[in-house]
């Protein structure tokens, strides 16, 4: 009677031991797809801030001033603290 217990104590740790080592894959995994998901947002974010500025440049040359200025020196401003980071 000892010894069936103990081997389902054994069982039972081996389970618990397993399942923790899966849990744990499992999570690094989610992290390695949150970082790939995060790289792709960053770029387009930047394809889309690129675009913006365009825009707001192409808007200045027609004669656009104040609000796109203003717009265009945030936009900027924020690109060249992002590139020196």
């Amino acid at each position: 009677m000892e010894v069936i217990t103990t081997v389902a104590a054994v069982i039972t740790a081996l389970g618990v031991i397993f399942g923790l080592i899966f849990a744990v894959y499992r999570w690094y995994l989610k992290q390695e797809k949150q970082d790939k998901d995060i790289k792709f947002i960053k770029e387009e974010q930047i394809i889309l801030t690129q675009g913006v500025l365009a825009c707001l440049k192409g808007l200045q040359e027609q004669g656009c001033d104040g609000p796109v200025t203003i717009a265009i020196t945030k936009i900027e401003t924020h690109l060249n603290k992002q590139a020196h980071k």
